[in-house]
C-alpha cells in the first residue's frame, strides 16, 4: 500500500511538472488524515508513524516554530526510520544536555520555504539531476531520482527514500522520509 501511494505521489508530482493534473489530495499518513489546514506539528502529531519526530521536536523546543507561519519544507523521519539508528542513539539525544545537538539533527531536516515535490524536481532538472537544499541548520540536502523513485542524501553520505510526498500543511509541506538525516 505505501508503495502505491508513492507511486501515486511521484506520478502526480512527473505530471504536474510535464504541465499535466494537479497534485491529488494529501495522502494518510500514520493512519491519519492530514490537512491542509493544521501546521505541520498538529498533523504531525496524529501520525502514528511520527511519535519519535513529534517526542523530538517537543524536547529540541522546536514545536512553537514548526507551528508558527513558515513556510516550512519538513523531511520528516518515521519512527522506523528512527529505529534505524544505533541502540540508545534515540535516548540519548532526548536527554536535556544534548538538546544542542538534537536541534541541530531536526533543522536539518528543515528547509525554508514550501518546496514540494514539483519544485523539487526543476531544481533537480535545472542542475544536472541533483536539487541542493540549503536546510535551516545551514548545511546542505541533495535531492535526487533513481528508477522512479526520489531520495535525499545528507553530508555523511546516508540516503533516505522520500514517501510520501506533498503532504501540504497549512504552514509549508512535510515529505516523509525511511531515514534520519545527519549533517557532518
Amino acid at each position: 500500500m505505501a508503495i502505491s501511494r508513492i507511486s501515486l505521489s511521484l506520478a502526480a508530482a512527473a505530471l504536474a511538472l510535464a504541465g499535466g493534473i494537479a497534485a491529488a489530495k494529501n495522502p494518510m499518513v500514520g493512519g491519519a488524515a492530514m490537512y491542509e489546514t493544521k501546521t505541520i506539528v498538529e498533523n504531525a502529531a496524529n501520525s502514528k508513524d511520527h511519535t519519535t519526530l513529534v517526542t523530538a521536536v517537543k524536547a529540541a523546543g522546536l514545536a512553537e516554530t514548526l507551528s508558527g507561519a513558515g513556510p516550512f519544507t519538513v523531511f520528516a523521519p518515521t519512527n522506523a526510520a528512527f529505529a534505524k539508528l544505533p541502540a540508545g542513539t534515540v535516548d540519548t539525544l532526548l536527554k536535556p544536555e544534548n538538546k544542542a545537538m538534537l536541534t541541530g539533527i531536526l533543522t536539518y531536516h528543515v528547509v525554508p520555504g514550501r518546496l514540494t515535490a514539483t519544485d523539487i524536481a526543476a531544481q533537480a532538472k535545472a542542475n544536472g539531476g541533483k536539487a541542493m537544499l540549503t536546510t535551516v541548520q545551514g548545511a546542505k540536502l541533495t535531492v535526487w531520482e533513481k528508477d522512479g523513485s526520489w531520495y535525499v542524501s545528507d553530508a555523511k553520505g546516508g540516503t533516505a527514500k522520500i514517501g510520501p510526498a506533498d503532504v501540504l500543511q497549512s504552514n509549508g509541506v512535510i515529505h516523509v522520509i525511511d531515514g534520519v538525516l545527519l549533517p557532518a
